[in-house]
């Protein structure tokens, strides 16, 4: 489909033309030869940069099709083969994913890092960590007398997997940051009826996603949306308006499942009306249902009192007793009073607790449950090798932390045990 072969890594503008037909000129664009192994799955590969007409392309496939051998690329082949030749591992290739898929800067960020080997840099070196102890564990099981081994080598390596435990621990004490900023922060509004929940949601997904009414119990289920929040992925929930007492079971069934969400949720804004609010003295009595003070007790919580445009509410302030350890924003979904100090206060809260593993001088934060499924069950092996006094099953609990870790990118075998052993003792010299 060229006219000449294309050399390695350099950009060649080229004619490309049917391959039963050179005088059918399909565009002309740009050739990139790489020779294996030096390119993105291991293999030679090409590519071809042409106009994106639907025409250009669409005959450029076709033509291709047409050749001996042939075919489309079933969906992710190309990691899979990058994966399969050892290019990438597991965690980078869900990094790639994850950047392809990100939507927020903080997700790009992230997703960046791991597509870039953080985590694989980091699970790899603490299972050649593991890999090591039990090497340690393993020469002096079977070569101790022949090859004089010294007893300080086991306690050396104790020592290490208890270091190599405390890291793997910190890692997985990460308030699911990682896991969190990929899916996404749960924030549900809650509030009695008509304090204006569903206008909260609609004005900050710039679109009708709520029903808005004056009849009370209009939200009976559910609604949500996802929106970035200072570049923080947040699904925001709308929940049914609570109230203490209802005749409708549809409804009262609304308000419980509301209030799981809530309880469920990352974030919570308590929306109430401002009006009804200045004839109170305090949240308690502004609401009546017995999961207000629960819910305004929880850690990030924030309180809004809406409708602060209409005349009787200019100029009112919450008195100091009104909601103590809380400082109400005063918000108008009409008129979008406040809404800069309420969108600033989320966000900082958002950022302040999930958001400081998107440093570059931060450690890698957990993305995936998977991950964390075989973390916790490397874990487990860890300790019980920490309880076990017999060195045989001792080396053996190393063995499974090991394969656990090595689960996460991909990489189980016993080669590399072996390598180290060989390596640090030089036993057969």
């Amino acid at each position: 489909m060229l006219p000449r072969p294309p050399r390695p890594r350099q950009a060649q503008l080229t004619r490309i033309h049917h391959p039963t037909d050179r005088t059918n000129t399909l565009d002309r664009g740009l050739c990139l030869f790489f020779p294996s192994p030096n390119s993105y799955t291991g293999e030679d590969m090409a590519e071809l940069h042409v106009h994106g007409g639907t025409a250009v392309v669409g005959a450029i496939l076709q033509a291709l099709g047409g050749l001996p051998g042939m075919r489309l690329a079933e969906a992710g082949e190309f990691s899979r083969r990058a994966f399969d030749s050892g290019k990438m591992d597991l965690t980078e290739i869900e990094g790639v994913a994850d950047l392809v898929n990100a939507q927020t800067e903080e997700q790009r960020r992230m997703a960046v890092r791991q597509a870039g080997g953080e985590l694989h840099r980091m699970y790899d070196r603490w299972r050649t960590q593991l890999v090591g102890a039990r090497a340690q564990m393993e020469a002096f099981i079977d070569f101790s007398e022949d090859e004089n081994i010294e007893d300080g080598v086991v306690p050396q390596a104790r020592a290490g997997v208890q270091v190599l435990g405390a890291a793997v621990r910190r890692h997985l004490d990460d308030r699911r940051r990682g896991e969190l900023l990929r899916d996404g922060v749960e924030l549900c509004i809650v509030g009695p009826p008509n304090a204006g929940k569903s206008s909260l949601l609609n004005r900050l997904a710039l679109r009708q996603v709520a029903i808005v009414s004056e009849v009370a119990g209009t939200t009976r289920d559910i609604v949500e949306a996802t929106l970035d929040i200072g570049g923080f992925p947040v699904v925001i929930r709308d929940s049914a308006g609570l109230r203490e007492t209802t005749g409708d079971a549809v409804e009262a069934e609304g308000i419980r499942r509301a209030v799981e969400a809530a309880r469920r949720a990352d974030v919570r804004v308590v929306v109430l009306d401002a009006e009804q609010a200045m004839r109170a003295r305090s949240i308690a009595d502004a609401v009546s249902h017995p999961a207000w003070l629960e819910l305004t007790a929880m850690p990030h919580t924030f309180v809004v009192l809406n409708k602060v445009d209409r005349p009787a509410v200019r100029g009112w302030a919450p008195p100091p007793g009104f909601s103590p350890g809380l400082r109400p924003v005063l918000v108008s979904c009409v008129t979008m009073e406040g809404w800069d100090a309420l969108m600033r206060g989320v966000a900082a809260d958002i950022r302040g607790t999930w958001g400081s593993h998107s440093s570059a001088a931060a450690s890698m934060p957990l993305t995936k449950a998977r991950h964390r499924e075989h973390l916790l069950r490397c874990m487990g092996h860890v300790d019980a090798f920490e309880r076990c006094e017999d060195v045989v099953l001792a080396a053996e609990e190393l063995r499974h932390a090991a394969d656990a870790l090595g689960r996460i990118t991909g990489r189980v075998g016993i080669e590399d045990v072996l390598d180290a052993l060989f390596t640090q003792f030089c036993i057969g010299k």
